[in-house]
């Protein structure tokens, strides 16, 4: 599955009482994909390793579980993961963006303009 689909099927899975965010799905698939856990198909979705299927050995102390961001890194990483959320919405067959183009529009340049920002002196 994509990021998308997992988040749907994570809704589904516990009766609409958990439906994770692209900021903390994306990541984790980014970081299972990095630690060698998964692997990002052509067609966009996740495939479990070797590794990952030999068992839970891998995971660290205190899991690998999201959380909110807390600085300007995380808050990028975050953000790339909801382009790559928006992307396989977009490209599902039944993209449910359209009705949300402006909005989008607006967030971009909104985002552009916070890029161009040139570096301020500290005060």
């Amino acid at each position: 599955m994509n990021g998308a689909e997992l988040m749907d099927q994570m809704d589904r899975m516990t009766m609409g009482w958990w439906r994770p965010s692209p900021g903390s799905i994306y990541p984790l698939l980014e970081e299972l994909e990095k630690d060698g856990l998964a692997k990002k198909q052509a067609d966009g979705r996740y495939q479990l390793t070797e590794k990952a299927e030999a068992g839970p050995s891998w995971m660290g102390p205190g899991g690998m579980f999201g959380h909110s961001p807390r600085d300007a890194e995380e808050t990028v990483t975050a953000l790339e993961g909801y382009a790559q959320f928006l992307e396989d919405l977009a490209n599902a067959p039944r993209s449910r963006l359209p009705q949300y183009k402006e909005r989008l529009v607006a967030v971009a340049a909104r985002l552009q303009r916070i890029a161009a920002q040139p570096p301020r002196p500290d005060a």
